[in-house]
């Protein structure tokens, strides 16, 4: 499912929407938030081209979320939006890491705040976990994808190789195992 096109969005509502994905997601969960936000509550962008931006996000260098803020303010409104969006997700951020940086370091030893990391870092592997249920639904629905998914984690998570390592294997297999289905559909589609 494609979102429609959205009518012309402003950089001021570029920037906000990105400082508010920054901003909620704080303690971890930009995926969820962003996926959330732009594909759930803007409708700017569909599911598949969703995952399908986030992927090459993933793959490129860089921030995750930094690239997909580029790639929905190019999308949306070009250079100008992309620099908006940008800015819009890193500036409040940048600020209050600064302030939480100094705060952290002055009073790093109190137990209270080994209390409070520990619990945001719970929020965040929860945040991840609900995004990957709610996008896992939509592309994983057979056993090929399940198990690439599963050999992605395996190689990753379990056996700790380099992540261009295990693109180098996963992605040729999904290439193969999709390509063909593609032109299947195509044809199948053309005829009918």
């Amino acid at each position: 499912m494609t979102a429609p096109e959205p009518a012309k969005v402003g950089l001021g509502e570029l920037a906000l929407t990105f400082n508010h994905i920054a901003l909620a997601s704080f303690g971890g969960g930009l995926s969820a938030w962003s996926r959330e936000v732009i594909v759930v509550e803007k409708q700017w962008m569909g599911e598949a081209e969703f995952l399908s931006a986030m992927t090459m996000c993933r793959i490129l260098p860089g921030a995750n979320q930094v690239n997909m803020a580029v790639f929905t303010g190019t999308k949306l409104r070009a250079v100008p939006g992309a620099v908006a969006a940008v800015v819009g997700l890193c500036f409040m951020p940048l600020v209050i890491v600064l302030v939480l940086a100094f705060l952290y370091f002055t009073f790093k030893e109190v137990p209270a705040v080994k209390g409070v990391l520990h619990g945001a870092s719970a929020a965040a592997v929860a945040l991840t976990l609900a995004m990957v249920v709610k996008t896992g639904k939509t592309c994983l629905t057979g056993l090929i994808p399940v198990a690439l998914v599963g050999l992605a984690f395996v190689l990753n998570g379990v056996l700790r190789w380099p992540l261009l390592g295990v693109l180098g294997i996963v992605a040729p297999l999904a290439l193969i195992w999709a390509w063909p289905r593609g032109a299947k559909e195509s044809t199948a589609q053309a005829d009918a």
